[in-house]
């Protein structure tokens, strides 16, 4: 068990970073400057790094909890994609996370994003989406991405060196825009009550055979529920569990499962960047979530939810961060393992 010191030091090199997602990278490519980009292996590790290295634990989003659930399509499904996994219905595993390498990471961090992670349709039919509680993500590309970390990292002294960050920031805004985002809003209350999205744009084929670019958001049922700042000071930094547990026993927890429509011109490389007036685009329901209960954590900690597993009818994003996510997620399972 680690010492009252060993947690502090750890939680001093995971709060300023707080908003950094899921372990992000791929292979060795060559940009048009010739300098190689990171590899997966620089990437987790530098997660890794300014987390604290804890063993065992998940290079991002480490800390969580597993459920059951379940999906049902809606009609209208079928005119976004034909994908069995949206427009079946199916049990689900899914998984609800706190971003930080760091599995003791405080429910009360308000600049720690929200997960969720959903293996969806059957078997034969399998799509993984991984969502979040912002719309955009912290980084365009890779080098940028391990430029933000670098500049995110404690020294050696267990201190972070405040200039190196903001003059990451002056140059490179657009890498603010997440944490904009989240700062701008009250603390999540409760998994139950919080807003998820795909920061991606997918290529979505319908039962027409016509194809358009999509990006996924799970809306609760319940309404957005959040913590202000003294309400956040009277809740522990475990809350977000026992909060789950207890909505459940009442019956389950619910969720809209929508796609956001591409119009004409719009980009789908730039993960930094949201659609021009994205919250009052058209949206279709692909379906509802609806969660059961808690499961084991081992449920979910023997595989990875890969976002490259994608059923027939969803494509893969086109941007560099998504081609890097699947083989940076296996780099950490096998981390993670060992």
């Amino acid at each position: 068990m680690k010492s009252v010191s060993q947690r502090t030091a750890m939680f001093r090199r995971t709060a300023s970073f707080c908003a950094v997602l899921a372990a992000i990278v791929s292979s060795p490519v060559q940009s048009q400057d010739t300098s190689p980009k990171p590899s997966p292996a620089d990437l987790v590790d530098a997660l890794k790094t300014m987390a604290g290295n804890p063993p065992h634990a998940r290079a991002n989003f480490a800390k969580g909890a597993c459920v059951r659930s379940h999906y049902v399509p809606a009609a209208t499904a079928g005119r976004v994609t034909r994908s069995k996994s949206f427009t079946q219905a199916s049990d689900v595993l899914a998984r609800f996370s706190v971003s930080s390498g760091n599995p003791h990471v405080a429910d009360t961090n308000k600049g720690a994003l929200r997960g969720l992670s959903l293996h969806l349709g059957t078997e034969s039919n399998r799509s993984d989406l991984l969502l979040e509680n912002a719309p955009v993500h912290f980084a365009r590309d890779l080098t940028q991405m391990l430029a933000s970390l670098k500049a995110r990292t404690a020294g050696p002294d267990g201190k972070l060196d405040p200039q190196v960050f903001k003059d990451f920031g002056a140059a490179n805004p657009e890498a603010l825009n997440q944490a904009h985002f989240v700062g701008a809003r009250q603390l999540p209350g409760s998994w139950a009550g919080t807003f998820y999205w795909g920061v991606h744009a997918f290529p979505a084929t319908n039962n027409k055979g016509e194809t358009r670019f999509i990006k996924f958001k799970v809306v609760p049922l319940a309404g957005e529920i959040t913590l202000n700042e003294e309400e956040a000071k009277t809740h522990p930094n475990d809350f977000l569990r026992a909060d789950l547990a207890q909505r459940l026993s009442s019956g389950p927890v619910r969720f809209e499962i929508l796609a956001i429509l591409d119009q004409p011109g719009d980009q789908v490389m730039d993960t930094t960047q949201r659609w021009t007036d994205e919250d009052k685009r058209e949206t279709v329901r692909l379906g509802t979530l609806s969660i059961i209960d808690l499961a084991p954590d081992g449920s979910c900690d023997g595989d990875i939810f890969n976002p490259a597993r994608l059923a027939d009818g969803i494509g893969l994003p086109k941007d560099e961060i998504f081609a890097a996510r699947a083989p940076a997620y296996a780099i950490s399972l096998g981390k993670r393992l060992n």
